[in-house]
Formats: C-alpha cells, sequence, structure tokens
C-alpha cells in the first residue's frame, strides 16, 4: 500500500502545480493513511524509476519537500 501511495504522489507533483483539486485531496487522503512524510531517498528512488534524471527527480523531491509529503534530506 505504500508503494502505491508514493507513486500517487509523485504522479501528482510530475503533473506540475496545474494539478486540480480533486486530485490533490485524493493524494493527500491516500497519502495520510500511510503517515507521510516519505523518506527523501525513497523519493529519490522512484522518480529515477519513473526515468527522470537525478537533478530532476531532486527538483520534483524539493517540491513534495516544501509540501510536506516527503521529510527533508538528512545531512
Amino acid at each position: 500500500m505504500r508503494r502505491m501511495s508514493m507513486a500517487l504522489v509523485l504522479a501528482v507533483a510530475a503533473g506540475g502545480l496545474g494539478v486540480s483539486a480533486v486530485t490533490a485531496q485524493a493524494a493527500t487522503a491516500t497519502a495520510s493513511v500511510d503517515g507521510p512524510p516519505y523518506a527523501y531517498a525513497d523519493c529519490l528512488k522512484a522518480t529515477a524509476a519513473k526515468g527522470e534524471t537525478p537533478s530532476q527527480g531532486k527538483s520534483h523531491c524539493d517540491q513534495l519537500v516544501r509540501k510536506g509529503w516527503v521529510s527533508p534530506p538528512k545531512g
């Protein structure tokens, strides 16, 4: 279940800032079941699995950190 939620969060992030309110609410409701924030490293792994470059993945994960869906990187 956690993998599905992370995929949904990343799908919302990949959609950009023009995500509809319904999609954002669905992502928030689904993500809250698993208890975000997710680990930053998990976010980077998921973006790499979707074929994003490291810089694109970092950018998307940083956006999710600002939204509170991913915890900030450690270190």
